[in-house]
Formats: C-alpha cells, sequence, structure tokens
C-alpha cells in the first residue's frame, strides 16, 4: 500500500524538481535523480504525478504561489501607482535572491517546445490580469496616462520586470547587468529601485501632448 506523502515531503519533492529543471531544463531533466534527491523511488513520484510534464507544472505552480499573494494584496490596496511599483520591485528583487532556481527554471522552461499556450496561460495568466487591471484603474482615477492601451501598458511593464528578475538570478542576464551598471550594481539594490522607478516615472505620469519639445502628438 502506497504512504501517503506529508505536505511537507511533497513541498521537499516539488523544491528537488525545482532545483533539477532549473539546472538541467525540462529535456535533460532527470526524474530518477529528482526522486533520488527526495528519498523516494520514481515509482512513488509518478504515483502522485501522471508524468513529466505534470510533475513541472506542479512546480510551476509552487514557484507562483508566493507571489500570487503578494499582488492580489496590493491589487487591494489603494495607493500612488509609484508606491505600488516600489513595493513590487523589491519584492522581485528580494524573490529572485532568495529563490533563484524559480527564476532559473522559469527562464529555461519558457522554451519548452509544444507547451507554450498552457505555460503562458499558467505562468502569465494571473499577473497579466493584475497588471491591466491595476493600470486600467489608475487611468480612470487620473493617476498615469491615459493615451496608452492599459494591456499593452501592462505587457511592457511585466518585461521590465522579468528582465529584472534575470538579471537577479540567471548568470548571462547578471553579467550582462554588470556590464550596464558596474560590479556591485546588484548590491545596491535600494539605487536600482530608485533608477527604475525614475526610468518609469516619465512612462507612467507623462502624456505625449505633455512633453515640451513635441510639436504634435504621436501618431
Amino acid at each position: 500500500m502506497l504512504r501517503k506523502l506529508t505536505e511537507d515531503k511533497l513541498s521537499e519533492v516539488l523544491e528537488c524538481g525545482i532545483s533539477e529543471f532549473a539546472e538541467h531544463g525540462f529535456e535533460n531533466a532527470s526524474m530518477k535523480s529528482i526522486a533520488q534527491k527526495a528519498g523516494l523511488s520514481v515509482g512513488v513520484l509518478y504515483k502522485y504525478y501522471a508524468d513529466k510534464e505534470a510533475f513541472i507544472m506542479a512546480c510551476v505552480r509552487r514557484c507562483l504561489g508566493g507571489l500570487e499573494g503578494f499582488l492580489m494584496d496590493m491589487a487591494a490596496t489603494e495607493d500612488k501607482p509609484l508606491n505600488h511599483v516600489r513595493s513590487i520591485l523589491k519584492t522581485l528583487i528580494y524573490y529572485s535572491r532568495e529563490h533563484g532556481d524559480y527564476i532559473r527554471m522559469y527562464q529555461r522552461i519558457t522554451q519548452l517546445s509544444g507547451h507554450y499556450e498552457e505555460l503562458a496561460r499558467e505562468i502569465e495568466g494571473f499577473t497579466s490580469g493584475i497588471y491591466t487591471e491595476f493600470i486600467a484603474k489608475a487611468q480612470e482615477r487620473g493617476d498615469i496616462r491615459r493615451d496608452i492601451d492599459p494591456g499593452l501598458f501592462a505587457f511592457f511593464f511585466d518585461n521590465l520586470l522579468m528582465m529584472m528578475q534575470f538579471s537577479y538570478a540567471c548568470p548571462y542576464y547578471q553579467e550582462r547587468f554588470r556590464l550596464y551598471g558596474g560590479s556591485d550594481t546588484q548590491e545596491g539594490d535600494e539605487y536600482v529601485t530608485m533608477q527604475l522607478l525614475k526610468f518609469m516615472e516619465s512612462a507612467f505620469t507623462i502624456e505625449s501632448t505633455d512633453i515640451p519639445h513635441r510639436k504634435e502628438e504621436l501618431q
């Protein structure tokens, strides 16, 4: 009879999987190696997860859990947009430092052939809705420029956040970060946060008709 795994043990299994996928990607990751690291047989692993695809989706959901809770709390709080952005940036930098394997797994599995639509819905579906709604409501209040599509605004915004996470967790992007910002850039989290806020402030607040040197609005 199969002994039921505790919640703590299932969490350990998922963490072993995340580490394996982060290091080797989906194709080269070994379910046998994951089971061994977790102190289980492969058979037990497959009793809980039908196949490798089902297991990696469980790993993805674990990675997303903490961030989704934070974003829901953020969305429910009334505040100026840049204050929300500051909180998001600080959380993502901390998250990327503490859970580097989560970010590295994400960066690797987005290249998983044949699963793009499923992965995009699973990983981006929640955040795209939160960010689009957040921007649309801010536009209604007059807190954010209103001459841009909120969905595309959310897309551009999330791209910046995604690159920030990669820059704190993925070796290539870490080197790229140092190349642009200097060797100690990653140690100055508050400085980086403030610089990105300055970069984003004009995107949030200045409409094309308010730019002094422009004669006409962008078409």
